[in-house]
């Protein structure tokens, strides 16, 4: 039996690329959730610093949920911020 050599031969993703391929995802799922599009909600998010604050550091933990637990927890997140920072307007 022959090993499929193409496999083998694919490069291996850094952390960094991981995280932004989830982060770019993220992106996709909230927006998709909210019905806006992926600008709009790739503008609200980077507003709060939810890349930065929240979805680059919990990496690790997020990435191992369910596409539909992240996409709540994201959205809360955005929320509570987005609220804070009228408050703080």
């Amino acid at each position: 039996m022959q090993e499929d050599k193409s496999i083998r031969q694919m490069p291996a993703f850094t952390k960094e690329v991981l995280q932004n391929i989830f982060s770019a995802s993220c992106v996709e799922a909230a927006a998709e959730a909210e019905n806006v599009s992926s600008a709009d909600m790739y503008e609200r998010m980077k507003a709060v610093n939810l890349f930065s604050e929240l979805i680059y550091p919990c990496y690790e933990t997020l990435h191992t949920q369910s596409r539909r637990i992240v996409t709540e927890d994201i959205l809360e997140a955005l929320y509570r911020r987005e609220a804070k920072k009228g408050d703080a307007v």
